[in-house]
């Protein structure tokens, strides 16, 4: 059994957080676990409430799954620096496990998750222990201190960002205008990742990347095999969305 174990901050309705990386995951046929850092109330509108769990909490919960052997970890929306070293360090017990690390600093409807210390302890704590990073645009201007406005700026940040330690970054760039390019920067490459833009707009994209990736390596993918995979869901995704609570949402089921 393939066990895949996501850790971050619970969403109510499922658009994005553990929730539907959980449904996402089963969608990928693997066994999911997880760890709740945090907890957030938020509907479509924002963010109404969120509260991070302590760190003796958190590491807790990583000893309990151990006996699963989970083969990668994904880690969505942490919610404070104290949270993020406790993730860290609870990571760095399972060693040779590859980590997808997708360091969310806000809602889709932009409300902060993440305020400053807890952005840096993600840089300087958490990416060291990535396999691969996968900020949009925004978060990598946010951690690469710069505007990023296009490919060549994309590419600059993708390479300061791996240069804290992460295996590789993958910059999303969907929320630039044009056909949207992703930029993938490894030890030693760095390349443009281009494909069609498919209208209409999706909660929870950036986690159900970060899953599927986190599945695939769990089965064995190299990172370039689950890249292309997850991709390739995220544009599917996109194309059969569905209307739920408010927002569009993804449809994981063939229902």
């Amino acid at each position: 059994m393939t066990v895949v174990a996501t850790v971050g901050t619970t969403h109510p309705l499922a658009f994005a957080g553990l929730g539907f990386a959980l449904l996402a995951l089963a969608g990928e046929g693997v066994r999911p676990v997880c760890v709740v850092a945090g907890v957030s109330a938020q509907d479509a509108a924002g963010v109404l409430a969120r509260t991070a769990l302590g760190a003796s909490t958190i590491r807790a919960q990583f000893e309990a799954i151990r006996s699963a052997n989970p083969g990668a970890f994904h880690v969505g929306a942490l919610l404070s620096a104290e949270s993020v070293r406790a993730v860290a360090e609870s990571l760095a017990t399972f060693p040779g496990v590859p980590v997808v690390v997708d360091p969310v600093l806000a809602a889709s409807g932009g409300d902060a998750l993440a305020d400053g210390a807890t952005r840096d302890a993600l840089r300087e704590l958490l990416f060291p222990r990535a396999a691969l990073v996968t900020p949009n645009v925004h978060e990598a201007s946010a951690f690469f201190g710069c505007a990023i406005s296009d490919v060549a700026s994309m590419r600059d940040a993708a390479a300061a960002l791996r240069g804290f330690g992460a295996g590789a970054v993958l910059v999303k760039g969907g929320h630039l205008d044009g056909a949207p390019v992703d930029v993938l920067a490894e030890a030693d490459a760095i390349c443009e990742l281009p494909s069609a833009r498919v209208e209409g707009e999706l909660r929870g994209t950036g986690d159900l990347l970060a899953v599927t990736i986190a599945a695939c390596l769990a089965r064995g993918a190299t990172l370039p095999e689950a890249i292309e995979h997850a991709r390739r869901r995220v544009h599917e995704a996109i194309a059969r969305g569905v209307a739920f609570a408010g927002a569009r949402v993804a449809r994981l089921d063939d229902g």
